[in-house]
């Protein structure tokens, strides 16, 4: 039998992380500044020809304008480089241009809780100006305190097919019930009806006329027409006029399960000025007993022209272009309800529950409820979903740019805060009253904006928002102050800006010092090779102006000789980050040495219990020990010699008897102070250790005296095990000859007998003819011959 394996390799990235930015608490007005605690990001920063380009290319890049700030022959694009890199190399904190992204507060009315809901400010800040620096993170810290009382626009949805005829008898009189259940919970409470039934044609309906009319199965019953959605009651306060117009109303009927509730949860979030609905808390209760029809299904009755999101509503509150538009998607009326701000809560029967529960899932903020059969539990059930939604705070945002990533870290409170971090909403739940939480908003952007957006932040259900006016940073603030035909670039011959002279034409140089028509190429080139005349040109490294090299990227030196990109790298990084990389060669930071800098100088970790280093029998290199020959161990204090437990002299025994083993190499020296004998022992004690050899050959030795630092070991010879390899190969090539051969003997055999027993039974079957064998008269030959009587044969010579 033959074993495979599978062996899986995973490449892990390493990567350095940004640092974690400094946050400076801002007042209205204010601006705050945003940074790593250094100035800079802690990541590699290339060059760049200009100040723009610089800034777009890392976060970590800044740019040193002054004047003369690179030396001769080294090239313009080292000005960029990070802020640490530059402070090193001589530039003025005051000469650095390092703009970042900043963010000013233009208002924040304090939070107040205000009474049972009136004058309460919930949501800070209001308004703000953010800058952002592409690729640059930054965080925008928004706060919620949740009031009491918040006002609250209740709509209830019914679905008023024949199945909820027990249940509309206990809707109309449920309207002081559920203003006083909600009057509980805040003071100003409104309330509002519709109802829906499904599309008016077939397969949905019966469009049989005397169906339409009465679509009930009981003939003397009151019955209205089926419609799709009718707005009843727009949103008021008086709950008389909400039991006085349900108590109108009636049921219809449709012919398949599922209802159009859909169609009817689209119009009551896109119609708001036509149902009522204030700047409040706003809450759909839909209340149905069945499931749903969803986009698609309208095929069915020859429908394919997907909803257009508009409101169209008739004079009579009736959905008028049902029968031309399909039903809505999941998506579209999750959609719907997030931008009218309306929560919705479903409360169905038990049998739907489910398919209600994961329709939840997809609708942020809404809740489901088990209804029962009559509706009798209606009011006990909204105002248990309403504290529900109410205590949680789901703060989103309105669409954003282009290019630009947003992420959450939500901070609920409690005894034991924790930050939840998510991509796109922050969310606390159990908020109580009067309890602030706080959302801690990352914003990014890759590259820059071509003009400045306003992206808006709400919590849903409640009416208040925080506006965010979003721009990028993507230019120096020297690039607006350049100087035309400026003194420093040669008297003139250049324009000056960001320290850097962009040349007039004909001019050459890095201060535009000579003049093309006046050089010839061999003038020109004389100075940018070696001494001997031949070779690239500076290097190939660089641009051979006015005689000299300008060196491009990390090059420097004369004839950029030197790569200051070229020194060795440990785990991926460049000098391993402890050290900076001159003419291919890395110098390290204190305390850090190594090629690579990836050592470091402390040596704690070899410093022994008993003090000293690695135990006195090695030295500290990168923090571990290298122990001298004969010990072992992470501080060297281990040796074969150094105990008298079998562990201790199992190499020395293994290495002195059959020269294998670690110390094969080097076992006259590091066992030394050991003795050993070779010799078979009678009987095998207790006292005789039992090792392996490192190919796990088992053998046995005896400690025999371990007196004034000399150690005698007796050593049990191996015993040659018999090689029984050929035996088995042979077995497996007979034993498998002997199964062929077997199989195919087998085989013919039962072939030998059927053909037999066939034989047999045809010999039988011809026993049993009856009639004559003889030739049948009525065959004819199809040939007739005819013989030429006049024919003689061939006369023989």
């Amino acid at each position: 039998m033959m074993a495979s394996s599978v062996v899986l390799f995973f490449l892990l990235a390493l990567g350095r992380g940004v640092s974690e930015m400094d946050v400076k608490v801002s007042s209205p007005g204010a601006i705050t500044e945003w940074g790593s605690p250094d100035g800079s990001l802690l990541e590699s920063c290339r060059p760049a020809s200009s100040c723009k380009k610089c800034i777009l290319s890392h976060p970590s890049c800044a740019w040193c304008k002054q004047l003369n700030f690179t030396a001769s022959g080294e090239a313009e694009e080292r000005r960029c480089a990070t802020r640490r890199e530059l402070l090193r190399r001589g530039c003025p904190a005051a000469e650095l241009e390092e703009p970042r992204g900043r963010q000013e507060v233009l208002q924040n009315r304090p939070l107040r809780a205000g009474q049972r809901g009136e004058g309460a400010t919930q949501l800070a800040p209001q308004r703000v100006r953010l800058s952002l620096r592409p690729r640059e993170p930054q965080e925008l810290q928004v706060r919620f305190l949740r009031a009491e009382g918040y006002p609250v626009d209740l709509y209830y949805l019914m679905d008023l097919s024949y199945s909820m005829k027990d249940d509309l008898e206990r809707v109309r009189q449920l309207g002081h019930d559920l203003l006083a259940g909600l009057q509980n919970l805040t003071r100003s409470v409104r309330i509002g009806f519709g109802s829906f039934v499904d599309k008016t044609v077939l397969p949905f309906v019966s469009t049989v006329p005397s169906q339409l009319r009465h679509p009930c199965p009981m003939r003397q019953e009151r019955c209205q027409p089926p419609f799709s959605f009718r707005h009843v009651l727009p949103l008021t306060g008086d709950a008389k006029a909400f039991e006085q117009e349900v108590g109108r109303q009636s049921v219809s009927g449709n012919l398949d399960s599922p209802e159009g509730g859909f169609d009817a949860i689209l119009q009551a979030a896109l119609c708001q000025r036509q149902i009522g609905w204030r700047n409040v808390s706003r809450l759909l209760v839909f209340t149905s007993d069945d499931t749903f029809h969803t986009a698609g299904d309208g095929k069915l009755g020859g429908i394919f022209m997907p909803s257009d999101g508009h409101c169209h509503l008739d004079s009579n509150g009736l959905y008028s272009r049902s029968p031309e538009f399909d039903y809505p998607s999941v998506g579209q009326v999750a959609q719907a309800l997030s931008a009218a701000n309306i929560q919705p809560i479903f409360a169905v029967t038990s049998g739907i529950l489910p398919l209600y529960q994961e329709l939840s899932k997809l609708i942020p903020k809404s809740a489901v409820g088990e209804l029962s059969e009559d509706s009798g539990n209606v009011v006990q059930l909204i105002t248990s979903a309403y504290k529900n939604l109410s205590s949680t705070v789901t703060l989103e945002h309105s669409p954003l740019p282009e290019g630009v990533d947003i992420s959450y870290k939500s901070q609920c409170g409690g005894p034991e805060e924790t930050a939840a971090e998510a991509r796109h909403r922050g969310q606390c739940t159990d908020v109580g009253i009067n309890q602030m939480v706080t959302f801690r908003v990352t914003l990014r952007a890759a590259h820059c904006l071509p003009e400045p957006q306003v992206v808006r932040f709400r919590a849903l259900g409640f009416s208040e928002e925080l506006a965010v006016e979003l721009s990028t940073v993507c230019d120096c603030g020297c690039s607006s102050s350049e100087q035309v035909q400026a003194p420093h670039c040669s008297g003139g011959h250049g324009t000056l800006q960001c320290g850097v002279c962009s040349c007039a034409p004909g001019r050459l140089g890095r201060l535009c010092e000579c003049s093309e028509a006046d050089l010839s190429s061999s003038d020109l080139e004389s100075g940018c090779r070696g001494a001997n005349g031949t070779g690239p040109l500076c290097s190939g490294k660089g641009r051979c102006q006015c005689g000299s090299c300008s060196c491009l990227g990390q090059s420097s030196g004369r004839l950029c000789e030197c790569d200051d990109a070229s020194c060795e790298r440990h785990e991926g990084v460049l000098c391993g980050g402890f050290g900076r990389c001159q003419c291919g060669v890395c110098h390290c930071h204190a305390n850090r040495t190594g090629r690579a800098c990836e050592c470091s100088g402390d040596t704690d970790g070899c410093v022994s219990p008993e003090g000293g280093l690695c135990t006195g029998h090695g030295h500290c290199e990168c923090n571990r020990c290298q122990c001298l020959d004969g010990y072992f161990g992470a501080l060297c204090d281990q040796c074969p010699g150094c105990g008298t437990s079998c562990e201790s002299h199992r190499d020395c025994a293994e290495c002195g008897a059959f020269g294998t083993g670690a110390l094969a190499a080097n076992c006259s020296t590091a066992c030394a102070h050991v003795n050993v004998t070779l010799a078979a022992a009678p009987v095998l004690g207790d006292n005789w250790c039992q090792e392996r050899t490192l190919d796990n050959q088992l053998f046995f030795f005896l400690v025999e005296d371990h007196a004034g630092g000399r150690v005698v070991l007796r050593v049990r010879p191996l015993e040659k095990a018999a090689d029984h390899t050929l035996a088995i190969m042979l077995g497996c090539v007979g034993g498998i000859l002997a199964v062929g051969l077997g199989l195919v003997l087998a085989y013919r055999l039962s072939v030998e007998i059927y053909d037999r027993q066939e034989y047999r039974r045809f010999e039988k079957e011809q026993q049993r003819l009856n009639w004559n064998q003889d030739n049948n008269p009525l065959y004819q030959s199809a040939v007739t011959t005819t013989v030429n009587p006049g024919f003689k044969g061939a006369e023989s010579p």
